[in-house]
């Protein structure tokens, strides 16, 4: 298995997003939900590692495709798009169900350490060895090919959890250290839907009947093969949300050092603002999502994914340097800087890094897009949803995000 052909440079990005616009409307949404398989993927956009990452940012994949659609044509694309600013919106507003994640993950992980039948069947899990044949080919096409379609996501979830009976948090662990498109909004709060965590009491159950569709046959699971009568997890409300984080004026005509970090790859928009660092630092991919190894595959996606920025932009960004998150304010100020400067890091290990960094003003740039949106991640998403037409308006009158 090869699985989709994602080059993490943004005019790669770019290219692919050309290529796909065109077919975000009436097609995409009659294909959108069949996993042909791992060479097949061309149903879907394929994006959302160069999403994740902002190579390109969300909204110029949506100005893309609004230039060849209606809104109406294409809202079964746009609303995926926005699925991932609500979830960064929500888990941004309830930033401790990050925390109880890596607190239930470190136990899931001690139990796996001491419990040979648990990690037994985790490792079997993982390994694409449990018997259960749509289950293991996923687990496998994850490992070596980065991606999964997004309804055999939904599938491999549910028969982790109430078919294998395993931690949840132990599954979403393991795509966060698989996808390339891993991200800890996204995948922390799929994981939880899945479970009936995040909606209480309504969970996601894989149906045979409806893999066998789907992946048009590719896969058959007998009647016995899947538990489809389980019953969702129980657990214990979400907090309340808090206040979003609001923009806030930076002076980028002051001496400043630029950070540049794998949560969002495109400071185009700060330098185009007549931001011109005295040094540009590079934080390193962030080992702090897992207790576990990162797969080579995604920490060299992202590793050349920021060299990618530093490429193209080498003209503009002073000098430029890989310091990890304890070294940032040395070279900040040795390069005479008087603040460091960055895209805004939602909650995750990047926010946890930056975090640390004391001695200098750090100014976070939140993106309008992000702004304008987040604030309406309180509820469900079909509440959110009800807000897409204005915030399309709102994001085509304004600059930029």
């Amino acid at each position: 298995m090869t699985g989709p052909d994602v080059i993490p440079t943004r005019s790669a990005a770019l290219e692919a997003l050309a290529k796909f616009a065109p077919r975000a409307g009436h097609l995409y949404a009659l294909q959108r939900n069949y996993d042909l398989g791992a060479d097949q993927h061309d149903n879907v956009s394929q994006l959302s590692p160069y999403i994740r990452h902002r190579l390109i940012t969300e909204q110029e994949v949506l100005d893309a495709v609004l230039a060849h659609h209606s809104p109406q044509d294409a809202q079964k694309f746009i609303a995926e798009v926005f699925w991932r600013t609500y979830w960064k919106g929500w888990l941004e507003m309830r930033p401790d169900v990050w925390k109880q994640y890596q607190s239930d993950l470190t136990q899931a992980w001690n139990n796996v350490q001491t419990q040979s039948g648990l990690r037994s069947r985790w490792q079997d899990a993982c390994m694409g060895q449990t018997g259960i044949v749509c289950f293991d080919h996923w687990a496998r096409e994850l490992a070596q090919t980065g991606y999964l379609h997004n309804h055999a996501r939904m599938w491999f979830a549910s028969i982790w959890i109430f078919t294998l009976k395993l931690p949840w948090v132990l599954g979403a662990d393991f795509f966060l250290r698989h996808l390339l498109d891993g991200d800890c909004a996204s995948n922390t709060l799929s994981w939880r839907w899945v479970a009936g965590l995040q909606t209480r009491g309504k969970h996601y159950l894989a149906e045979p009947e409806n893999i066998a569709r789907f992946t048009k046959g590719r896969f058959r699971p007998q009647a016995g093969d899947l538990d489809t009568d389980a019953q969702p997890l129980d657990g214990p409300m979400p907090p309340d949300p808090s206040a979003p984080p609001t923009a806030q004026d930076i002076d980028l005509t002051r001496p400043s050092a630029l950070l540049l970090h794998m949560d969002d790859l495109a400071p185009d928009d700060l330098l185009d603002q007549g931001l011109r660092p005295m040094v540009t630092i590079m934080l390193p991919p962030s080992e702090r999502m897992t207790p576990l190894r990162m797969s080579d595959k995604v920490q060299t996606f992202r590793s050349a994914a920021l060299l990618d920025v530093t490429n193209r932009l080498a003209d503009l960004l002073g000098d430029v340097v890989t310091c990890a998150p304890g070294q940032t304010l040395a070279a900040a100020k040795a390069a005479g800087a008087e603040q460091i400067v960055t895209h805004y890091a939602p909650t995750g290990p990047v926010a946890d890094n930056l975090a640390q960094i004391d001695g200098l003003p750090l100014h976070q740039a939140l993106r309008p897009f992000d702004a304008r949106a987040w604030p309406y991640a309180t509820k469900g998403f079909f509440k959110f949803k009800d807000k897409i037409p204005a915030l399309l308006a709102a994001m085509r009158d304004k600059a930029p995000a």
